[in-house]
C-alpha cells in the first residue's frame, strides 16, 4: 500500500466517524498531504473529490498530462470552450455524490471554485477540513516526525552559520542571507528569515532590511526552511557584545514561560492551557501587555497550520501533534525577545526537535 493509499484509507475512516459523504480539495497543502499531487493553481477549477468508494479529479484538459504523471486516479476533464459544470455533474453522478447529505470543502480553495460544488449540493451540510483531512494532518506519524527532526537540525545549523558570520556593520539582510545560503547548501528551500536588530526586534514580524547591526544590539533571529515536503521554524537571540540593561532579566522570564508551557503540555489538555501557563509567567513578571501574540502554531507541510496554541483555542492536544511554543516580550523603542521551540507531543509530554540551547548567543565585537 502506498502512502497515499494509506492516507485515503484513514480519511475514509474519519469520514465514517464524522458522517461525511464527500471531501472536496483544491490545489494546496491538504491535497499535497493526502495524495502527493501538486497541480497548477489558477482560475481554472482543479478539484479532488473523495467519497467512501471513489476518488478522482475534476481536471482542466491543459493540466491533465502534467497532473497525470503524479497520480493514476481518474480525471473528469473539461476544456475552456465547454467549462467545468458538465464534467462536475458527471463526476458527482458517477461517484454517487449528487445527493450527498454532508460534504467537506477545502477552506483554502478559491471561493468561486468552492461555489461550483456548493451550488450543486444545495441541500447538503457543508463543513471545512478541520474534522477530516485537517484532523489527520495534525497527528504526525513516524516518517513525518523523522522528516521534521531533520528539518529542525538543518535550522539549528543555519542559525549557527548566521551567528558565525555576524559582526557589527553587517545589515539585517546580510545576516539573513547567510542563513538562507546555509539552507540551500543542505538542499533545503529557505522559507523565511526574520532578523530584527535593536528596536526592530520589538516588532514580532519585522521586515528584515537595511538596518546595520551595531555594538549593544539585541538581535531577534526567526528562520525556517523546507525539505522533504516539511518545514522548520526556530527563534533564538543574539547580542552584539554587551547586552543592554534589563535584557538578561527579560530573557530569563521568556525562558521560564517556555518551560511553563512545556510542563503543562500533555495529551488531553486543551491548547489554551499552554498559552495560559506561558502568559501567566510573563504577566506575573509585569510584562503581560508586552506579549503580543498567541503562544504557538502547528508545523508540518506548512509553517503555520493547526493546531493553534492560543488563549481561545479549545483544541484538545493529542500524541503526534507538532507545534511551536514561542512566547515573547516586546519593548517598543528598546528591543524584542522571543524564544521558540518546535515540539512533538508524546504520551509523557513534549519532545523538543531542536538541539540548540535557548541561551542568547554572545557575538564578540
Amino acid at each position: 500500500m502506498t502512502k497515499s493509499d494509506a492516507r485515503l484509507a484513514r480519511l475514509r475512516a474519519k469520514m465514517d466517524e464524522e458522517g461525511v459523504d464527500l471531501v472536496v480539495l483544491g490545489p494546496g497543502a491538504h491535497l499535497g498531504w493526502l495524495l502527493d499531487v501538486h497541480p497548477h493553481a489558477d482560475e481554472r477549477p482543479v478539484l479532488a473529490m473523495v467519497t467512501k468508494g471513489h476518488a478522482g479529479f475534476l481536471m482542466p484538459v491543459l493540466e491533465a498530462e502534467s497532473a497525470g504523471r503524479q497520480t493514476d486516479l481518474p480525471f473528469y476533464e473539461w476544456s475552456d470552450d465547454e467549462g467545468p459544470k458538465g464534467a462536475l455533474d458527471r463526476l458527482l453522478d458517477d461517484f454517487g455524490a449528487g445527493n450527498a447529505g454532508s460534504f467537506v470543502v477545502d477552506e483554502t480553495m478559491r471561493a468561486d471554485h468552492a461555489a461550483l460544488v456548493q451550488d450543486r449540493l444545495l441541500n447538503a451540510k457543508r463543513q471545512f477540513c478541520e474534522s477530516t483531512v485537517g484532523a489527520l494532518r495534525m497527528r504526525k506519524d513516524a516518517d513525518e516526525y523523522a522528516a521534521l527532526k531533520r528539518n529542525a537540525l538543518q535550522a539549528d545549523r543555519a542559525m549557527q552559520a548566521a551567528w558565525a558570520a555576524m559582526k557589527p556593520g553587517m545589515t539585517e539582510e546580510e545576516v539573513a542571507a547567510v542563513a538562507r545560503a546555509h539552507f540551500v547548501s543542505e538542499g533545503a528551500k529557505p522559507l523565511f528569515s526574520i532578523v530584527g536588530a535593536g528596536p526592530n526586534g520589538a516588532m514580532p514580524h519585522h521586515h528584515t532590511g537595511t538596518t546595520v547591526l551595531k555594538e549593544g544590539d539585541v538581535v531577534v533571529m526567526d528562520i525556517g526552511g523546507g525539505s522533504e515536503g516539511y518545514s522548520s521554524d526556530i527563534t533564538r537571540m543574539a547580542v552584539m557584545g554587551e547586552a543592554p540593561e534589563g535584557f538578561d532579566e527579560v530573557h530569563a522570564i521568556v525562558n521560564r514561560a517556555v518551560e511553563a508551557a512545556i510542563e503543562v503540555a500533555r495529551p488531553g489538555v486543551k491548547a489554551h492551557v499552554l498559552d495560559d501557563a506561558a502568559r501567566g509567567v510573563i504577566a506575573e513578571a509585569g510584562y503581560g501587555e508586552n506579549f503580543l501574540h498567541r503562544l504557538g502554531h502547528g508545523l508540518g507541510t506548512e509553517v503555520h497550520e493547526p493546531p493553534w496554541i492560543s488563549a481561545s483555542s479549545e483544541t484538545v492536544l493529542d500524541e503526534g501533534m507538532v507545534f511551536s511554543i514561542e512566547p515573547g516580550i516586546y519593548l517598543s523603542g528598546r528591543f524584542g525577545l522571543r524564544l521558540e521551540e518546535i515540539v512533538i507531543l508524546r504520551a509523557d509530554g513534549p519532545e523538543i526537535l531542536s538541539e540548540l540551547p535557548r541561551d542568547a548567543k554572545r557575538i564578540d565585537v
